[in-house]
Formats: C-alpha cells, structure tokens, sequence
C-alpha cells in the first residue's frame, strides 16, 4: 500500500486477509459447513453467506471541512464544525478528540453545529467522511490552540518555550513539575497579563482537504435456515468484521455498524415496494412496509481489525455505511 486499482484508485491501506480469517474463525466456519451437510441429509437447509468489501469514503481533494476550537476565560472549550451530525454520534467523537488533544474533561467540551451564524462554513455529512474529515479538521485547529497556549504558558511561566513539557492538559517546565498551568488556567488570564501583541484568546481555525479518499474494509458472514414449503427465512447467527482506521470512540463504531447490518438485512428480506395488479401501493405505510424489528434479527456479534490511513493525521477512516454495504451480499448469500 499504497495500491493503485486498474481504475485508478490508490487504496491506502488495509489487511484484508486479517479481516476475513477473523470472521470466518468468529463464525465457526469450518464448523458451520459440516453442520449444514449434515442437516441437509435431514432435508433442513441451513445457508452460509460470506462477503467482502472495500468502501470509498471521505471524499478526496476538493471536498474539505472546516473546523474552531475556542477556549473561553472560564475554561469552557467550545468546537464549531461544519459536519452536522444525523445521528452518528459526532458531538461525542469530536468532543473526545479535543478533549485529548487539549487534555481537559470531555464534560468542558461543547461542540456546535448546524448553525450557519455561528459556524463560518463547511460542506456538511456525507459519503462517510465525517471524522476522516470534519473530525480531523477540530483536531488540527485543537493542534493551533495548544501551541497558542504553549506560547502564552512561556510568557506567564517565564521560560522558554522550548523549556515547557505538556502532558495531562498542563504545560510544566522541564525538571520543575510544580511550576505548571493548565491550558484552562492559561485561558482564563489570555486576555490579561500578557504583553502587548500577544493572542488575547485562545481560539484557531482550520480547515482540512484530504489528499485521497479513505478505504474502510471487512467480512461480512450471515447463516440463515430456510423452510423449504414456505421460504421462510431464519437469520441464525451474523458475524462483522470490519476495519475503519483508528476507532476514536467503539460504541459509537458498534453502533454505526449495528445500524447498518439491520437497514442491509432489511433491504434484502423484509422491505420493498409492493404494487398491486391495478397499480395501487400497498406498502405505503409502515403498518404495511416491513421493516425488521429487533425480534426479527439474532445478536449481532462484531468485530474489527485496525488499520490506520495515512492520509489524515488521526488515522481514521469512514464507518456510516460499512454494515450496509457488508450485510445485504451476506445474506443474500446464505439464502
């Protein structure tokens, strides 16, 4: 890797064969195919479906995202961002990455959004590239406010800066770790103190273009039984692995997954636009367009493999739509 496709692609990294051995070992596969043999000669059909992806995400050069962090005299910190979450869990993510990168409490954080008053611009969610993107766009202006308050650390303290060690959301100088300010105690006498011409505030924007688009990848394995008389359909176990760069935050990557394999499993069982023979819908409400319920779908069991992009700094890559993508091929398989 870098691997240039036939169609002219440059997929950035990956391990695929990593991820299909755990999944095919997840799923007891070896297993599961002597089991169907032996369930076949008993006149049961059981079906294995596998399937494997790689994903497009995050959109390459030209399409950027913007990104402020601010670090009020109080402490607050506040993260404007033109990616608007709808449902991916974004003002948790980047809040966790600004936390981190300043090394003050999530709880200090605020991230706002979908506000074009307040937040100057931006692109939006789209294609799967809202951290890959928006979230590194935070983190690089997280970057900026750090060095401002290194800056400003230097003068308070009176060392260098050079001689100042940041660790835990503090700038201490070397060899005297009592002598140290938070980043939040910097803040708060930014606007005061300091010399004339020095940054006032804490507070940076960025705005990040990606070089190339970020390639998520996985296994998919879906293991159904079918009754022959009727084609009723039984998902018995479902097992994901999937890789989408340095995880930030697994329950939210859990989710996103979990989201995904339903909506998949949906698409190729339950749900369609169903006519009848004079043209009227029949389908048109959802007491009548099947949409599977939790009692529908088994316990998902997921897993990941971690492969870093090297075409953003956190490493990360796309997940919004990896259990979409993964899940309809699978089941569709097995059946």
């Amino acid at each position: 890797f870098p691997f240039k496709t036939a169609t002219g692609l440059a997929y950035d990294s990956g391990n695929y064969q990593a991820a299909l051995d755990k999944a095919l070992k997840l799923a007891g596969y070896d297993k599961l195919r002597r089991e169907q043999k032996q369930l076949r000669r008993r006149g049961r059909y059981l079906g294995i479906g596998v399937s494997t992806y790689v994903e497009i995400c995050a959109m390459g050069p030209g399409f950027w995202e913007y990104g402020k962090v601010e670090v009020d005299p109080a402490g607050s910190v506040k993260v404007f961002s033109g990616a608007s979450p709808h449902g991916q869990g974004q003002k948790t993510s980047f809040a966790q990455i600004v936390a981190d990168e300043l090394g003050v409490p999530m709880d200090d954080v605020d991230v706002i959004h979908g506000d074009t008053k307040i937040v100057a611009k931006g692109m939006g969610t789209f294609g799967s590239r809202a951290t890959a993107v928006g979230g590194v766009a935070v983190y690089q202006a997280a970057e900026k406010v750090r060095e401002k308050a290194r800056d400003l650390a230097s003068h308070l303290l009176e060392v260098d800066a050079d001689d100042l060690v940041f660790s835990d959301g503090r700038f201490a100088v070397k060899g005297v770790p009592r002598r140290a300010l938070t980043i939040q105690q910097i803040a708060g006498q930014a606007a005061k103190n300091l010399p004339k011409g020095s940054a006032s505030s804490l507070s940076a924007e960025s705005t990040f273009e990606p070089a190339n688009f970020t390639f998520p990848f996985g296994t998919h394995v879906c293991v159904v039984e079918v009754e022959p008389e009727t084609g009723n359909v039984e998902i018995k176990k479902y097992v994901a692995v999937d890789d989408c760069g340095k995880v930030i935050n697994p329950l939210l990557v859990d989710g996103q997954v979990q989201g995904g394999i339903a909506q998949g499993l949906g698409q190729a069982l339950y749900e369609g636009v169903v006519y009848d023979e004079n043209g009227q819908l029949l389908t048109g409400s959802l007491m009548d367009y099947a949409v599977p319920r939790a009692t529908n779908l088994p316990r998902f069991q997921l897993a990941r493999t971690e492969t870093p992009t090297p075409v953003n700094p956190l490493g990360v890559k796309g997940i919004g739509e990896a259990g979409t993508i993964g899940s309809t091929p699978a089941v569709v398989g097995a059946v």
